[in-house]
């Protein structure tokens, strides 16, 4: 270990080394109206890029959803009663 490896560790839990926010330069802190404005404003113009499905895309979503969501209750169904019948089986009853 060289000599400088203890004073860089004495060091590191300093002041000096506290991070803290950067600001542009030029640029005031904005109060807490002014940002939750910008908030807002900024929700407002991500929404408006926002596309909406179609009806026939809307039919077609729900169903696959629905058929997807039957299939895989027909096999929890299915193994479910697998494994009930196999611990019958083991176990007696």
């Amino acid at each position: 270990m060289s000599e400088t490896a203890p004073a860089a560790a004495s060091d590191a839990g300093g002041p000096a080394t506290a991070r803290e926010p950067k600001s542009v330069k030029g640029e005031k802190k904005r109060g807490l109206f002014a940002r939750i404005a910008l908030f807002w404003r900024q929700v407002v113009a991500e929404l408006k890029k926002v596309v909406r499905p179609t009806r026939s895309d809307l039919i077609t979503y729900t169903t696959v959803v629905l058929v997807f969501v039957a299939v895989v209750m027909a096999f929890v169904t299915v193994v479910d009663l697998g494994i009930g019948r196999l611990t019958f089986w083991v176990f007696g009853g």
